[in-house]
């Protein structure tokens, strides 16, 4: 498979997004999600990306890292190569979502994602969301102690604007080396965003690349030039999306979700796929 570079870290340029293995509701059973990541792993997907948040409700809080945990613990040989994303700073309440970007939550949440994941030391770990209630140079100072005292190796962001990136660039300095935003063929007001991460050789994940996850079995209809070029090319219109968001920059690892494995073979496979100076004029550059 095509590779990029995070910081570091070689990686496929198609990673794996875990949130729907947890939220989609009815959801696939724990063996049928951990079928899911080693059909990724099968593909040759090196990147896959959680949260600590990503669980149907307080309860389960953290349930995304455990189930990858037990997924790669489970696959053998092969399973050391693998990058793992997990982030920090979003609260559950019930089924509520709330921020927390005080240093000391900051803390408490690498700490408990070090336990579910069984590591010493996460290999990228990314600030989930803004808080209004906190000063994001108190956040980001918070990130810089987390690799200080070894808990973290690389650092990311998301849902940042470049005023933000910059700052996290600043405060944590080498070790910061990714933004994940929003982007897809019907989003793209994270373009600004995008070229800022290239010009600065910054990983950029664009988060739901498909539009969402009720948005993407809608796809061919609400993104009918991609429905095109995939139908010329006699394939999805998931892998021409996934090829499109990988010519935007050489710094873009598009994570998308999958719930099936042949979701995420299909995906990987776009890593493979060129698309022609004039079929990306048609989908918009």
């Amino acid at each position: 498979m095509q590779q990029r570079r995070i910081g570091d870290r070689t990686v496929s340029a198609i990673g794996l997004g875990a949130m729907p293995l947890s939220t989609k509701d009815p959801r696939p059973s724990r063996e049928e999600a951990v079928a899911v990541v080693h059909a990724a792993l099968d593909a040759g997907v090196t990147l896959i990306d959680i949260a600590d948040a990503y669980a149907r409700d307080e309860a389960e809080f953290g349930h995304n890292e455990e189930l990858v945990a037990e997924a790669l613990a489970s696959y053998g040989p092969g399973a050391d190569d693998v990058l793992v994303a997990t982030k920090g700073g979003h609260t559950r309440s019930g089924t509520d979502w709330g921020l927390d970007g005080s240093p000391d939550y900051l803390r408490r949440a690498c700490e408990g994602s070090l336990r579910r994941l069984g590591v010493e030391a996460i290999g990228l770990y990314q600030y989930h969301r803004p808080d209004p209630a906190t000063p994001w140079e108190e956040s980001m100072g918070a990130l810089r102690a987390l690799a200080d005292d070894g808990l973290v190796q690389m650092f990311g962001v998301s849902n940042a604007d470049v005023a933000q990136i910059d700052a996290a660039r600043a405060i944590i300095g080498d070790a910061f080396v990714s933004v994940q935003n929003q982007f897809s063929p019907g989003w793209r007001h994270s373009a600004g965003e995008l070229a800022h991460c290239a010009a600065h050789g910054l990983a950029f994940l664009p988060w739901s690349p498909f539009g969402g996850v009720d948005a993407a079995g809608s796809l061919d209809a609400d993104a009918p030039a991609f429905a095109e070029v995939a139908a010329e090319l006699d394939v999805s219109v998931y892998r021409v999306t996934l090829a499109w968001h990988l010519a935007q920059a050489d710094v873009v690892v598009p994570i998308p979700g999958a719930s099936r494995p042949a979701s995420i073979e299909d995906s990987a496979a776009a890593a493979e796929l060129r698309l022609s100076p004039e079929q990306l004029a048609r989908l918009g550059g």
